[in-house]
């Protein structure tokens, strides 16, 4: 027997007894009441975050926007030139100012571990997921991100 544990009281057929039933308080909802969903739920926001500043060698940005991919598993695509990168994710967030804050601070917390120049946001998008499917519905806004990855302009 393991210290702590209870020893098991009687049973047959070497079957351990369960141990006894502890009385349960059933509740009721009222007639009419309704559940309703909390209004903080986290929803998607589509991200397009622009960054640009002095030329860089292209092969080092595409490295550092890969490494960007690894360590941010959302994001969705990158496209790149020798001064300027844009990137477009999914978030998961409570409201656009969460989702903005995320974005805002993506670059340059990730600057250090993925060897990204020290290029400034130029340009922020941040849109509901109905809204992203909607424009591209009618034709026009960002194309869908296929294929997904780390591409030149």
């Amino acid at each position: 027997m393991r210290p702590g544990v209870p020893a098991a009281r009687g049973g047959t057929n070497n079957s351990p007894s369960r141990p006894a039933r502890e009385e349960r308080t059933l509740t009721s909802v009222a007639a009419g009441d309704r559940y309703e969903e909390p209004k903080d739920l986290p929803r998607l926001w589509h991200v397009t975050l622009s960054v640009s500043g002095e030329e860089v060698p292209l092969v080092d940005l595409r490295r550092s926007l890969e490494q960007l991919a690894h360590d941010h598993p959302f994001l969705l695509t990158s496209r790149y030139a020798g001064d300027h990168a844009e990137i477009r994710y999914w978030e998961e967030a409570r409201d656009l100012h969460d989702a903005a804050a995320v974005a805002l601070r993506l670059w340059g917390e990730h600057r250090q571990t993925a060897g990204l120049p020290p290029w400034e946001i130029v340009g922020l998008e941040v849109i509901d997921r109905e809204t992203y499917h909607q424009r591209i519905a009618e034709g026009y806004g960002p194309p869908p991100a296929t294929p997904v990855g780390v591409h030149p302009f």
